[in-house]
């Protein structure tokens, strides 16, 4: 059997506790399943199972994030007959190591991320990598203690570096709640006969493509990439893309997709080329699978980017 598991994610004293004892207390929610609320940290805010709307709610406690593993949390689920399991994480651990825990009939069913808006700022700048993976992770992001005096495009310029998908959300002083409602057009259009991607711009049409990527099928776009060659690959066949940094040096990654050319040219490993290609959706073994093919209408040897790593805006 399939056990549903809502993991909410944040820093100490995000407001989490207050959250989830709201969420289980209202018997919308809580209609009286076998539920265990897993705990990795305590902050001062503390739970009152009293208010919870049903009795059904098995609260426990891991200290040590060492101890967190698919056995023990199957054994969890043995002793006290789980129909569901309710997460509050701790912001300090990144949320690879719950999902590499995860029993096989565990399935993520929501994942959500409270932020305090009043110290959010602060530990985006000195905790980028931590704030970043709870936000890539997240299905949305709720910002509480928000107010009118503070820029909400401050707040969602740093969730968009995250995710163009991920919903914003913020929670009023006086609990009335607001969505996130400013545009996120793309710095290119999409609709011009050849599209061109700026240097400047590769990361944001990376993600957009892995992300969106029906809406690029049958497009004529034009970028720079550095070459990678294989062995493997068909004769004419490189793969095609830049480094891209998404928060920090640590996540540098090579964003790169496959591509095909009838042309004569030399292409060796770290050639700079600016490529206009059509994209056509098919399967390719660089994929395992379907994805993106870019069918060189022109490639030609070119200058790298500068600054070469590519970005988020």
């Amino acid at each position: 059997m399939e056990i549903p598991v809502y993991l909410f994610t944040g820093f100490l004293e995000s407001g989490k506790t207050k959250f989830i004892q709201e969420m289980m207390s209202d018997d919308r929610f809580n209609e009286g399943e076998e539920t265990l609320l897993l705990l990795f940290e305590e902050g001062e805010e503390e739970y009152h199972p009293e208010y919870f709307a049903s009795s059904n709610v098995h609260i426990e406690v891991v200290d040590d994030i060492e101890d967190l593993n698919d056995k023990f949390l199957s054994s969890l689920e043995k002793k006290y007959k789980i129909k569901r399991v309710i997460v509050e994480y701790n912001g300090m651990y990144e949320v690879s190591r719950f999902f590499d825990a995860l029993p096989q009939n565990w399935v993520m069913a929501q994942i959500l991320m409270i932020a305090d808006s009043n110290t959010f700022m602060n530990f985006n700048a000195n905790m980028r990598q931590l704030t970043f993976d709870k936000m890539q992770a997240s299905e949305a992001v709720i910002f509480n203690r928000f107010d009118d005096k503070k820029d909400k495009n401050e707040y969602h310029k740093i969730v968009r570096g995250a995710g163009r998908r991920i919903d914003i959300l913020y929670e009023y002083v006086d609990g009335h709640v607001e969505p996130d409602r400013i545009p996120d057009p793309l710095p290119y259009d999409l609709d011009a006969h050849i599209v061109e991607i700026k240097d400047e711009d590769y990361a944001e049409f990376y993600r957009d493509l892995v992300e969106d990527g029906s809406k690029y099928e049958g497009k004529i776009l034009s970028f720079k990439g550095i070459v990678a060659v294989d062995g493997t690959l068909p004769p004419k066949t490189i793969v095609l893309g830049r480094h891209i940094m998404t928060c920090c040096e640590a996540d540098i990654f090579y964003g790169a997709f496959v591509c095909t050319y009838t042309q004569t040219i030399a292409l060796k490993k770290r050639d700079w080329v600016k490529i206009t290609a059509k994209v056509k959706f098919e399967k390719h073994e660089v994929y395992e699978g379907v994805g993106p093919v870019f069918q060189a209408i022109s490639i030609e040897k070119t200058e790298k980017p500068n600054p070469e790593l590519a970005t988020f805006n």
